[in-house]
């Protein structure tokens, strides 16, 4: 049993070798799982275009704007930090029931919202099930698939994401025609009704085997195990894994918590493991996507965009290229790995920032300036998807120990969603006070950064099982 415990899994190609054809079931479990966070992609992203309309119907101050606009990630942090528990308590699919509830109740009522105050409530109702999903979704990808397809199911997350935001943008185009008074709130109203279907398609998932597992119910686990891997074989051994997962800290006398486990005493492999969640989730936002995402429509305003169809049409070519290019994390994380990726996506995202700095400085607005400045955020939002924008979530939900993994991705997710908080409830004032540019010179350094953490800190984990990652950690 030692040498079995010792020795590493199977890697993917053998795998592939010994079932030629994927599992479909866990494909279809994970998409399921993912369209939760369509609706986070589109509550988020929406405000991109729906804040022109807003500011003018209720008469908001930029200030005002910017709360409103990156509000919803401080809020998030109450469902964030709660969803571990809830995940544990409820299960992976319960939980992901409750967060369509928290996003069709919030889309209602942000759509009959006539103030300041009922909106930001409004964005409080929205954060929770945000939160829900955002935690949740990519621990259920993670726990379903087999090693084989784990990064390409835990890469949809990401990818369904940004269909949401493509949606939102493309819903502030199709509805800015209508009068200011009732353009926005239909932009609102159209996101109420898509909660129900997902929650019912969720309810037709199984369960995370994982969870069934903790919770003593062996012989429904290796049900879902057997219905999820690629072979029969494939599905005893990660019945075996998960088994041992689930003991190893009950036969160590562990006490005192899972939060107790990973903030006060941590072992070696644990504390790396929480540096490289906390790392890759803090870069994934600290370098500006949200800024773009968010505020697109300003950059392209200042680029010497004066209408706002153009302005909305550049709009939607982002969420196109955005979501375009996260299939080329989809399609390769699992064969070239997710180190490389992440390596690229930080050392394109750093030049395509500068360069986007760079167009912005020009004095004099034109059509060429306003073609490079749209060339440049295409081509960061194309770098940044290849890599950072799918991988950060699934890298950290995989290399988390099962018995920490709820609690450890919740912390990581409130990491995540106070840095991107921090950068769009302060971009444009940021941008009054250092310019435009200089925001972007300012992500373009921290895209750097991000590279060097890549390099030094995170090992690659393609086709290794989830219970082998202490081990990879602690030998790092």
């Amino acid at each position: 049993m030692a040498d079995e415990t010792a020795a590493p899994l199977l890697p993917s190609a053998t795998l592939i070798a010994d079932a030629p054809r994927r599992n479909r079931f866990a494909f279809v479990c994970a998409t399921l799982a993912s369209m939760t966070t369509i609706l986070m992609g589109y509550n988020l992203a929406l405000m991109s275009g729906a804040q022109l309309f807003i500011r003018e119907d209720l008469g908001l101050s930029d200030v005002q704007i910017e709360v409103l606009t990156g509000s919803m990630n401080l809020f998030m942090l109450v469902s964030i930090l709660g969803a571990g528990w809830a995940a544990d308590l409820l299960g992976r699919r319960g939980t992901l029931v409750l967060a369509n509830a928290f996003l069709m109740a919030g889309a209602l009522a942000m759509s009959a919202g006539g103030s300041y105050a009922a909106l930001v409530a409004a964005r409080f109702v929205t954060s929770i099930g945000v939160g829900f999903a955002r935690v949740v979704a990519p621990v259920y990808n993670a726990e379903i698939s087999p090693a084989s397809t784990r990064g390409v199911l835990s890469s949809l997350l990401d990818m369904f994401i940004n269909v949401g935001i493509l949606l939102s943008y493309v819903s502030n185009y199709a509805f800015a025609g209508l009068p200011v008074h009732t353009g926005w709130r239909v932009m609102f109203a159209v996101g109420a009704l898509p909660p129900v279907f997902l929650a019912a398609g969720v309810l037709a998932m199984p369960e995370s085997p994982r969870w069934l597992m903790m919770r003593g119910r062996y012989g429904e686990a290796r049900t879902v195990l057997v219905r999820t891997s690629d072979t029969p074989a494939e599905a005893d051994l990660r019945l075996q894994e998960i088994k041992q997962a689930v003991e190893a800290p009950r036969a160590a006398g562990s006490s005192g918590g899972v939060w107790k486990e990973m903030l006060l005493r941590p072992t070696k492999s644990v504390r790396r493991i929480l540096v490289c969640v906390v790392g890759v989730l803090f870069f994934q936002q600290a370098s500006g996507i949200d800024a773009i995402v968010l505020y697109s429509p300003l950059v392209f305003q200042k680029s010497g965009m004066s209408s706002n169809s153009a302005i909305l049409g550049a709009a939607i070519a982002v969420g196109v290229v955005k979501t375009c290019f996260i299939l080329v994390a989809t399609l390769f994380s699992d064969r070239i790995g997710r180190r490389p990726l992440l390596l690229a996506s930080a050392a394109g995202s750093a030049v395509t920032l500068a360069s986007l700095a760079l167009t912005l400085c020009a004095g004099a607005t034109s059509t060429v300036s306003t073609a490079a400045c749209v060339t440049s955020v295409l081509a960061f939002v194309a770098t940044f998807s290849v890599g950072f924008g799918p991988l950060a979530p699934a890298y950290s939900s995989e290399i988390i120990p099962l018995r920490l993994r709820a609690q450890g991705t919740s912390l990581g997710t409130a990491v995540n969603r106070v840095t991107c908080a921090l950068v769009t409830m302060t971009f444009i004032s940021l941008a009054d006070w250092i310019t435009m540019p200089g925001c972007f010179f300012l992500y373009a350094g921290v895209a750097a950064a991000a590279f060097v953490f890549v390099y030094l800190q995170l090992p690659e984990t393609s086709g290794r099982s989830l219970e082998d990652m202490d081990e990879l950690f602690a030998a790092k």
